[in-house]
């Protein structure tokens, strides 16, 4: 069992109103993840409007901007029970799936699984099933593509990466998804908070799959522990987890998704 401190803040300049602004940014309640505090600060007066999807648990925030600076600053304290898994954990057979992971064996809008069929099978048809072959379609991923910031957009999809062999974060976790989704390995994005080795801090991109009846994390990149990860959204693909979607004449201004391990703090406390 771990603790996390996370300490989020951006800022934006509204050029003209109507103005509006959705943000999935606090940490999502669920098995193995506990938010034990948090705190939602936002400069502007008026009501935040509230949504959680009860399927999912992504947690979503509706703002209504006024012309002029706004700043939302989101603080909590989250507990983490990973779970560690072994080589051990097994593909469920699509007959013997549950019926509410059967969704994400589907191509999605950025994850066209249906279209890599031919090149999934020739690279990892003979792969042995499991953990096995979704370590190996990480492993090839991370040979054959290169991570590069500013080399992919808002439209850029897995084939788009496959192509052009580079891409950050949510292009890996994209690409890994549809390659699974392609051996009919259920799979999906999961967005947060990560502790990255290297500055700045960022949001981050991963992925899970569906192995042994149960959903398992991994980080194509490696560029942060899959068991320090702090979860926000969960979904087919990075269309429905979008940190902030923006209506109207706004510019971001600074951006400071931070997130710290506390727990060896609070025993040097004690």
């Amino acid at each position: 069992m771990a603790r996390y401190r996370i300490d989020c803040e951006l800022t934006y300049e509204i050029d003209a109103v109507p103005a509006d602004l959705i943000f999935n940014i606090e940490a999502a309640q669920r098995l193995g993840q506990k938010v034990l505090d948090e705190t939602l600060s936002v400069s502007v007066p008026g009501e935040v409007d509230r949504f959680t999807d009860p399927t999912t648990g992504n947690r979503f925030l509706r703002i209504q901007g006024q012309h002029g600076s706004l700043r939302v600053h989101y603080q909590a304290d989250v507990e983490k029970t990973p779970y560690v898994p072994t080589e051990q954990e097994c593909e469920v057979a699509v007959n013997a799936l549950p019926l509410d992971v059967i969704p994400y064996i589907y191509p999605s809008r950025y994850c066209e699984s249906d279209a890599l069929i031919g090149l999934a099978t020739r690279l990892f048809g003979n792969v042995p099933t499991g953990y096995t072959r979704v370590r190996t379609i990480i492993d090839w991923t991370r040979d054959n593509i290169a991570y590069e910031i500013g080399t992919s957009n808002a439209s850029t999809t897995a084939r788009d990466v496959l192509l052009n062999r580079v891409g950050v974060c949510r292009d890996f976790a994209h690409v890994c998804i549809a390659l699974c989704r392609a051996m009919n390995i259920p799979a999906r994005i999961v967005t947060g908070y990560a502790a990255f080795e290297f500055p700045p801090p960022d949001f981050h991109a991963i992925f899970e799959a569906y192995l042994d009846q149960r959903w398992i994390l991994f980080d194509p990149t490696r560029l942060s522990p899959e068991v320090d990860f702090i979860r926000i959204g969960t979904a087919r693909d990075a269309a429905d987890v979008a940190f902030a979607t923006l209506f109207g004449a706004i510019r971001m201004t600074s951006w400071r998704p931070d997130v710290a391990r506390v727990d060896s703090e609070l025993v040097e406390a004690a």
